[in-house]
């Protein structure tokens, strides 16, 4: 970074004290919270918006110079994207929800509720109020709910609540931010209160806390009501503000170790003996989103060069964003072992991954964890900095941890298949990803086109069985965290003691009830080249224009938008 970039102030841990009177706070907050009506949020919302577009660029140039990413970099689009690029995008969403439960009482779907089996689908992308068809050409997203969850009533009681016909109590959530993805505790927060009607204390991860100060003018309207409050400082502070008699609720973003402390006790034996007591240290509603050892099976076909190389530059971009400090970031490729295009591919993917610029490794342990996931191979660089490592034809038995562990690091393996056929290898392949791998949050599948169309029913049924919140079709799953308007997080049904990827929903703009799964869908080679893509020639400027159309939305602006997009 240039000498002349001014250092990152580092936050000192808030008193207990200072945490009692934020808390004094938000109890008035909360109150002031359920007694607002639609017209007053909307208004808040519309000024989070504009507060979001004044900080947008001291946001940015922070987060890369805490990632000590260079001016020139392509990655510099990345912060842009999943940072106020995504939280605009929600603020836009979710005004739009608010205005349409005062027009119509209910929000508008982007098309028809479906039921398939006695199971109701939702469609939820392309929006319809952001030229999303336009700007998102091709890629679809339908939501799948949960079972008994009527057609007739697919927002359960949320749009009553919302509007006011059913009253809410005041109530506080405690949330403990993400400390990878700026956008995250930022979009935590505004599901908490806008969605779920709760005052918010955020506590900051350390890892990211010099974001704690733009949050608080982006989202000043809120601070301002009461409705949000932030703090700082390590796991004292997080466990004092959880364990808060006027805490109602939690909300956590990071590892399953940080959440088992908090719900079950830090020292380990302890937390032993909780769970086989069913006797949490934390009596209080807990959500969370907690990671993934995240699959991504290429289901095997006779593939065109355009669709091989396309899918490769999706897996690289899906390994390598945010230097795969990303709970989503492709840990584990699964592939046909007789699949005559297989070395070909994976070919393809570690040259594309070599042509990356390496990353700077800013979160903690990260290089110890590279030893550890890499098989003993090579450490960062004297400037800190990770190799992106394609472990090929990994044997499962000798590398269990690359299964069963989140490395949260640049690391990916490989494993291969043994099947009769390409439909026999699909079976399998989710049979694999169910039972053998840690986490239900996202999955990917690549599939050829002529079994999409001469299969359909087959691969349909297929990817439901698939134990994940979200499933990317021939598309990184992660895309589906910056849409903002499918729900994101874990499958349902996992339990305090054995949590897995998370509990719980965020996100989620359409309000739905009881989501289950989303299934993100595109082509096999999608043009114009998606701006998260590593090989993208103008991915920063792209981003630019996204905020300023998201910002503003206007017809006129998309010309120049899709014309930098067809130049990358």
């Amino acid at each position: 970074m240039p000498v002349t970039s001014p250092p990152l102030v580092s936050q000192p841990a808030t008193p207990t004290s200072d945490i009692d009177r934020a808390i004094a706070d938000l109890q008035i907050g909360a109150r002031r919270l359920i007694a607002a009506t639609l017209d007053e949020r909307i208004n808040c919302v519309a000024d989070c918006i504009d507060g979001v577009a004044t900080v947008a660029r001291d946001w940015v140039e922070a987060a890369c110079r805490a990632k000590r990413i260079p001016p020139s970099s392509a990655a510099r689009a990345e912060e842009v994207l999943v940072g106020p690029v995504a939280v605009v995008r929600y603020l836009q969403l979710i005004k739009r929800t608010l205005q349409e439960l005062r027009s119509r009482g209910v929000p508008r779907l982007p098309g028809r509720v479906r039921v398939v089996g006695e199971r109701v689908c939702a469609p939820t992308f392309p929006t319809r109020s952001l030229y999303d068809a336009i700007a998102f050409r091709s890629i679809t997203a339908v939501t799948w709910l949960e079972p008994g969850v009527p057609a007739a009533r697919p927002f359960g009681d949320a749009p009553d609540r919302l509007a006011r016909r059913i009253a809410p109590p005041p109530r506080i959530a405690a949330v403990l931010g993400a400390g990878n993805v700026s956008s995250i505790p930022a979009t935590d927060v505004l599901t908490s209160i806008l969605q779920n009607d709760c005052a918010v204390l955020l506590k900051m991860n350390p890892v990211n806390e010099y974001l704690g100060p733009f949050f608080e003018r982006a989202l000043a309207p809120l601070v301002r009501a009461g409705m949000l409050r932030i703090v700082y400082g390590g796991p004292e502070v997080g466990s004092y503000a959880v364990q808060h008699h006027a805490v109602d609720a939690v909300h956590v973003t990071g590892s399953i170790e940080t959440h088992d402390a908090i719900v079950w006790g830090a020292d380990a034996d302890q937390r032993r003996q909780r769970k086989q007591q069913g006797r949490p240290l934390l009596s209080k509603p807990v959500t969370s989103e907690l990671g993934n050892v995240t699959p991504w099976a290429i289901v095997p076909g006779d593939y065109s060069d355009a669709q091989l190389m396309s899918q490769a530059e999706n897996i690289a971009a899906s390994i390598a964003n945010n230097a795969s400090f990303n709970c989503i970031a492709t840990k584990l490729l699964i592939t046909w072992r007789r699949w005559p295009q297989r070395q070909r591919f994976l070919d393809l993917v570690e040259s594309i991954l070599n042509a990356i610029p390496r990353r700077y490794a800013y979160y903690p342990g990260a290089a110890e964890r590279y030893v550890e996931f890499a098989g003993g191979q090579a450490q960062a660089d004297d400037q800190g900095r990770l190799t992106w490592l394609l472990r090929r034809d990994v044997d499962p038995h000798q590398s269990p941890r690359l299964l069963d562990t989140e490395s949260f690091v640049c690391v990916t393996g490989e494993v291969a298949l043994q099947a009769d056929s390409p439909r026999d290898f699909l079976h399998r392949a989710v049979e694999f990803m169910n039972e053998q791998l840690w986490g239900t949050l996202a999955a990917a599948v690549t599939i050829p086109d002529q079994m999409r169309t001469g299969e359909g029913p087959a691969v349909h049924a297929a990817l439901r069985r698939l134990r994940y919140g979200t499933i990317g079709v021939n598309l990184w799953p992660g895309v589906a965290y910056a849409l903002m308007s499918p729900p994101w997080g874990a499958y349902p049904g996992a339990d305090l003691a054995n949590v897995q990827s998370g509990r719980g929903r965020v996100h989620n703009t359409y309000l739905l009830d009881r989501p289950e799964q989303t299934i993100l869908q595109a082509p096999l080679a999608m043009f114009p080249k998606p701006m998260w893509f590593s090989t993208h020639r103008r991915p920063e400027s792209l981003a630019w224009r996204l905020l300023r159309l998201y910002c503003r939305p206007a017809l006129r602006k998309l010309p120049r938008l899709l014309g930098e997009a067809i130049r990358g």
